[in-house]
């Protein structure tokens, strides 16, 4: 089973969707095997948005995302992360379709609610940043036979 990141961010926290979003994830199908709310690092938000460290916006990101906390989740199931991406939408929330959270619920691209692997290599990378392997649960749903074959 695959496995993705995903990071409600301060806005979402703060805007109390986090029950609803997660929500969204556990309705398809996924399963929660990671899942903490924390008051993100400088270090840590500089190593997560590493790949945007000479963009001018990266100092308004590393800020941002420590002004609050986060909730930190691992999610697992069949191309979990492709089908993550489409649950949370465009970066833009304007850009993203009604039915995807930032869709429904975002306004700008600078409070645009959560952060979703974009590959599985990226996902990889992104749960050992955030997580510790003992802070990973296996385990197995009794409803699992009724969304795979």
């Amino acid at each position: 089973m695959e496995r993705t990141f995903i990071a409600i961010k301060p806005d979402g926290v703060q805007r109390k969707l986090v029950a609803e979003i997660i929500g969204r994830f556990e309705q398809k199908g996924f399963k929660l095997v990671g899942l903490k709310l924390m008051k993100v690092s400088k270090e840590l938000a500089e190593q997560h948005y590493g790949v945007h460290k000479e963009r001018p916006f990266f100092p308004g990101l590393v800020e941002f995302i420590i002004s609050s906390p986060v909730v930190a989740i691992v999610l697992e199931g069949d191309g979990v992360v492709a089908a993550g991406r489409k649950i949370i939408g465009a970066t833009n929330p304007l850009n993203s379709e009604p039915g995807t959270i930032r869709g429904d619920y975002g306004a700008s691209i600078g409070r645009n609610l959560i952060h979703g692997s974009d590959a599985i290599e990226t996902a990889q990378s992104e749960i050992a940043m955030w997580f510790k392997e003992e802070e990973l649960v296996t385990w197995e749903p009794t409803m699992t036979k009724w969304i795979y074959e």
